[in-house]
């Protein structure tokens, strides 16, 4: 893994910069937190929220025709020469589109481990499936074969109308599956189906203090599934066959999880940490079931950046390590501060 190289001798001199999507407020709060500068690289006609609405937390915004500018090197000169530290989340990746660039091209210093970014894309090798056969981190079983569907799967495809969108359909046989492909592009991946709660348990690794922390949890809110499960019965079928069950994210709710849930869940995270690379935040996006014999967790997707919850902080598990609830755009700050203060900055910058 290659480090980005920043010189500097305090805080104060630094910028912590991000693409004006997703988490950029949760971030910019927990950076001014902290007393950094802030910045949001945002395209035009999306600057509202954070050049008037939270411009209290933003003290600049760079607007740009389109998000993709930020691979300009007049752009990226301005932000070297701010000294940003560019904070990535999975906005950032969408809008790109091009992880080499974003390995490559992008010049800018980035809290994180930005080799690691690409895991998220299921078509590319190695992918998240391989960190997790490498952990030994169980996952849905996968039938690379659609004829031999044999149980409920979900299947996981890009949308044809927005390539950068999941699409997700069930099939319970071939017939289903030829169905309901139509509605994507791309090669498709097909899981079993597990039944269970689905939480994501939101961690960060300290490369400072090697130290894997819990931050928190939560669920996804998903557009227009929960509609449709709040219907009568009556009415769910007349509209399934309407409009059609889509799972886009709409937002996250926080949850707890029982305590003897914990050390199997670390155990997952410390896996993971060990096998791929990661700085800071990632997430394992589970589904916990009853067994038997004992409660089981089942990751079926991994983020390996900046989480899209800034909720995960009403949840306990980082007020038992700091004595306050902590967001991840804070704990981000926190060692991106610690780092500069003990020599140690450019081994947490890539």
């Amino acid at each position: 893994m290659k480090s980005a190289k920043l010189k500097v001798k305090s805080f104060s001199e630094v910028t912590i910069a991000v693409l004006g999507s997703h988490s950029a407020l949760d971030v910019c709060r927990g950076a001014k937190d902290l007393g950094f500068k802030t910045l949001v690289v945002c395209q035009k006609g999306r600057e509202k929220t954070y050049q008037k609405y939270y411009k209290n937390i933003v003290d600049e915004v760079l607007i740009l025709d389109k998000f993709s500018d930020i691979l300009k090197p007049e752009v990226q000169k301005k932000l070297l020469e701010k000294n940003a530290i560019f904070i990535p989340h999975r906005s950032f990746e969408v809008y790109i589109n091009d992880y080499n660039a974003i390995e490559k091209k992008f010049k800018v210093p980035m809290f994180g481990n930005r080799f690691l970014l690409k895991i998220e894309e299921r078509g590319v090798k190695p992918n998240q499936y391989d960190l997790l056969d490498r952990a030994g981190i169980r996952y849905p079983k996968q039938f690379k074969d659609p004829k031999k569907i044999d149980r409920l799967c979900i299947v996981k495809v890009l949308e044809k109308e927005r390539g950068f969108e999941r699409a997700f359909f069930f099939a319970e046989n071939y017939k289903e599956y030829e169905l309901g492909v139509t509605q994507g592009v791309g090669p498709a991946v097909i899981e079993e189906f597990i039944v269970g709660v689905q939480v994501n348990f939101n961690f960060f690794y300290s490369v400072v203090h090697d130290r894997l922390e819990l931050l928190g949890t939560d669920t996804r809110r998903q557009t227009n599934i929960e509609g449709l499960t709040k219907l009568p019965s009556i009415y769910e079928e007349q509209l399934l066959k309407k409009i059609g069950i889509k799972y886009e994210e709409a937002g996250h709710v926080a949850v707890t999880v029982l305590e003897s849930l914990l050390e199997d869940a670390f155990e997952m995270g410390e896996k993971f940490v060990k096998v791929s690379g990661v700085i800071g935040p990632f997430a394992l996006q589970t589904v916990i079931t009853p067994g038997p014999p004992k409660k089981e967790i089942i990751v079926f997707d991994v983020s390996p950046r900046m989480p899209g919850s800034p909720g995960i902080f009403a949840t306990p598990y980082s007020g038992y390590l700091y004595s306050e609830n902590l967001s991840m755009g804070k704990r981000v700050a926190m060692e991106i501060k610690e780092a500069i203060e003990k020599g140690k900055l450019n081994k947490i910058l890539t």
